[in-house]
Formats: C-alpha cells, structure tokens, sequence
C-alpha cells in the first residue's frame, strides 16, 4: 500500500511519527514528510535518522497556508498533532480548540484540496463522555472528520482511530514513575483504583494501519486492550526493577476520570467486531430527525460501553510482560540502580 508513495505525519516528531520512521524508513515507500512547529526536534531527528526519504516542514495546524505546501503531492496523511496533556488543556481550553478542533479542520480541508487519498485522524479514549478540555476539544475533532468525510467521500477517505494510554508516551506515568524509583522517592498515585487501558507504541502503530488498508469514509477503529489498575502498573514497576519504593496516594487531579471508555454503548450498538478491532460507521443522518425522536432503540437500552472497568484486567503478572515488551522499561531494568 505504501510502495512509491508520500506519507505526510503531522506532529510527527512525537512518539507516534518516531515509530512510524522506525516501521517504514527501510521499506520502498517514497518519501515521509514530517510537519511540526518544533525546529529542535525537526533538527535532531534529522542527525538520528540522515535519510534522504525524510523530508521536513515547519508549520502549524492552527495556520492553514502553512499546511499547504507540505500537503502538496502527498498520498496519505497521518493527523497526529495535538496538545495531549489534560491539566495543560484544562487551564487554557481554547488553545486545545485551536489545535485539536480547529486544526484538524485545516488538515482536511488542504488533505481535499490536495487530492490526498486517505488520512487518518488520531483520537483518545478521553473523547468519549469527555470532562475535560482535552477530552472535548478530541471530540469535537471527531465530529468534524466525520463530518468532512460526508463531503469528500471516495475522493479522500477520512477515518478515525481512537486508543487508550499509550505506555511510555508523551504524558504517560511509567516514565514518570520509573524516574521516582531510580530516585528513591514514593511513587505518586492519584487513585491506585483507577484503570487504564494499555497499549504499545506498536499496538498504536498497527491500528492505524488497519485503519488504512480497511476503512470506509467516517469509519471509527477501535483496538481491543486489556487494562489495569494504577495501583496494578506501580507494582508491576517495582517488581521489575526489584524497588521496595512506597506508594504515595495524592488524589485524583482535575480533570481525570476514574475509568477511560473506548466505546459508547450507542457507538457499541452498531459496531462491527473484527477480531483484534471494533469498527463504527459513520452516523450518515441527515437533518431530517424525526424518525429518532418518534422511534427508540431497544439494543442501545441494554448495551454496555466499552470501558476500562468492564473489560479484563491485567494482574501484576500480565502486567509485567506487557511491559518488558517496550525497550523503555528493558533499558531500566538494567541501568535503573534503587537506592538502598
């Protein structure tokens, strides 16, 4: 599918555009264009990486013109720019607005007028009944691919992924807590009975590919994850770096919730299960509502979400193996030196 092709990854010297570079660098895809407004991380990942496939713009989301000339030529577009850290969003909302709502829709405007011919759109399990900035602001995103994908139809083919906690990400605790261990201070926990669902970089990766080679215009995926208590990965961590740390409960921030949801029991109603994915076609209503209000739905009244609660969870064991699979946690485990 990418043979001979140009991938434009906006954001794209984040966690996600670093392992998409990793999967397909080597591979006889074109050219990879990296769009971001960081010139220091352009400017390292261009020393990491010295190839001649990996091309850089520096621009904005927010600035429609300055997406142009980046998009110009390109076959597929992955939307990955975004302000993700909730606190951040929670005390200046609009600028999560401008960068996430506002944004995208630059994105897929210039993507039509490109001639692109599919983008996908990266999303959070935060946007489903969102309290928070961040969440609603990835919401409102949701809504507008959605609604942009009515109007380009097959001509450039608009999808969504949405996932859970991508561990050892931008903003995720495990590096946070992996750095209180190595420092001999307590590992901070908001709620040691919250739940996350847990995801690799990898997992994160491969659902947008499936996305790619499977999706319909307005198409949401969803990748099935197990999940785990906070209190679970804390001691998951200890017991792989040996650490007798002790656990600091600091009550839940601003903004969280005790359990993310994947999946809303109206999205659940009509999704299509694939296996490894849920797949939710787009709401092609029009505005006609009448039949909506005068006719209810029986399998929605009986569905549950698809939440981080309801589904397995992983004990301290499975929680451990997921996370030897990253090359974070492998790399503590033997530098990591726990102070007696």
């Amino acid at each position: 599918m990418f043979s001979n092709k140009i991938l434009l990854i906006t954001g794209g010297t984040g966690t996600f555009g670093t392992a998409v570079l990793d999967r397909f660098l080597d591979t006889d895809i074109k050219e990879i264009r990296i769009f971001s407004r960081d010139e220091k991380k352009q400017d390292d990942m261009r020393i990491a990486y010295a190839n001649p496939k990996l091309k850089f713009y520096i621009g904005d989301v927010r600035e429609e013109d300055s997406l142009c000339d980046a998009m110009a030529g390109v076959d597929f577009v992955f939307h990955a720019a975004a302000l993700k850290q909730v606190p951040s969003c929670e005390f200046f909302p609009l600028e999560a607005l401008r960068t996430n709502a506002l944004g995208t829709e630059h994105v897929l405007t210039t993507a039509i007028r490109a001639g692109v011919q599919r983008v996908i759109v990266l999303s959070t399990d935060k946007a489903v009944y969102p309290i928070n900035a961040m969440g609603i602001s990835k919401a409102m995103m949701e809504k507008l691919a959605i609604a942009k994908s009515r109007v380009a139809g097959t001509q450039t083919i608009i999808s969504v992924t949405r996932y859970g906690n991508v561990m050892a990400s931008r903003g995720s605790v495990i590096p946070l807590f992996l750095k209180q261990i190595a420092e001999g201070k307590p590992l901070t926990l908001t709620d040691p009975a919250m739940t996350r669902f847990m995801m690799t970089i990898t997992d994160a990766v491969d659902l947008v590919l499936y996305a790619f080679a499977h999706g319909n215009p307005g198409d949401t995926f969803v990748q099935k994850a197990p999940s785990c208590t906070i209190g679970t990965l804390a001691e998951a961590l200890k017991r792989l770096l040996d650490a007798d740390t002790p656990i600091e409960v600091i009550g839940t921030r601003h903004g969280e919730k005790l359990y993310e949801t994947l999946l809303t029991r109206e999205e659940l109603a009509v999704a299509e299960d694939l296996g490894d994915y849920f797949r939710v076609p787009a709401d092609n209503r029009d505005l006609n509502y009448s039949l909506f209000f005068s006719e209810g739905r029986e399998d929605v009244t009986v569905q549950q979400d698809y939440n981080s609660h309801n589904v397995p969870l992983l004990d301290v064991a499975g929680m451990c193996e997921l996370l030897q699979q990253l090359a974070y946690v492998r790399e503590a485990m033997q530098t990591v030196k726990v102070p007696a």
